[in-house]
């Protein structure tokens, strides 16, 4: 196998490239290190964000959109399930100090746009997109969660919100070789709070996960199939490529109609 380091990843490409390339737009995938039912690795919410940012990034690059794909940030917030072997925490706190050494990054270098692809529920980036628009006022910072670029009804018969048929649908497409047979999998069965308020969404708290599930999924799992994750990383990769390619050329001081 021969094939050269793709200029739009920046993990895999050198300096001698990237010295001479005017990158426009900088795009940061966010996951998690956590259990995803019996079937799925830890690395999930990894291997989807970055392989999204990728090939949206692949198709923005062949129409001229200078995009550059940043490694990812392998940990999410999962202060819920503390007591799941090995699921490893980020506070929200310590994702701002992140965000901010690197969007303080793009500024000094005149990379005015970025943005965060999200692959895990536990990240919610929205304040400290306020935060960073007050402190970096040249970069402007947007994020996504990739799985709701399109409506997951259209494509499963039951999406699910963690480890259920859309995640593994699609891990079973990228990584096949990392996906146990779906006979292993737990049924993803979940409980919901007791309290009305909760149980509809107008209040929210946190989940305790191993009160929740007892497989660590939420959602099952046994209708994916490789090709139905096909069909929907293709449209959500093409969807976003074409934020990607629109970000690319927008004029941050004229955004709004």
């Amino acid at each position: 196998m021969n094939k050269k380091p793709r200029p739009y990843v920046l993990a895999e490409t050198n300096f001698k490239t990237v010295k001479d390339e005017n990158y426009t737009v900088a795009v940061l995938p966010w996951g998690a290190t956590e259990a995803h039912n019996y079937h799925l690795p830890y690395a999930t919410d990894n291997i989807l964000a970055e392989s999204v940012a990728i090939e949206a990034a692949s198709i923005a690059w062949s129409k001229n959109a200078k995009v550059v794909v940043l490694p990812t940030v392998p940990f999410g917030v999962n202060t819920g399930q503390l007591d799941v072997p090995l699921c490893i925490n980020m506070n929200p706190s310590t994702q701002l100090a992140v965000l901010k050494d690197v969007v303080d990054v793009l500024q000094r270098q005149n990379i005015q746009k970025l943005v965060v692809l999200n692959a895990h529920g536990g990240n919610n980036f929205k304040q400290f997109i306020r935060e960073l628009s007050v402190e970096f006022p040249s970069v402007f910072v947007c994020a996504l969660n990739w799985w709701q670029v399109e409506n997951g009804n259209d494509y499963f018969v039951e999406p699910g919100d963690h480890a259920g048929e859309l995640e593994t649908a699609v891990t079973m497409h990228i990584t096949p070789h990392l996906v146990l047979p779906l006979s292993e999998a737990g049924d993803g069965a979940a409980k919901q709070f007791k309290l009305k308020g909760l149980k509809e969404g107008w209040v929210t708290s946190q989940r305790q996960w191993t009160s929740v599930t007892k497989d660590t999924g939420v959602g099952n799992p046994k209708r994916a199939t490789p090709e139905n994750g096909a069909r929907f990383f293709k449209a959500v990769s093409q969807k976003v490529a074409s934020f990607f390619e629109d970000l690319h050329h927008a004029d941050l001081d004229d955004m709004y109609t």
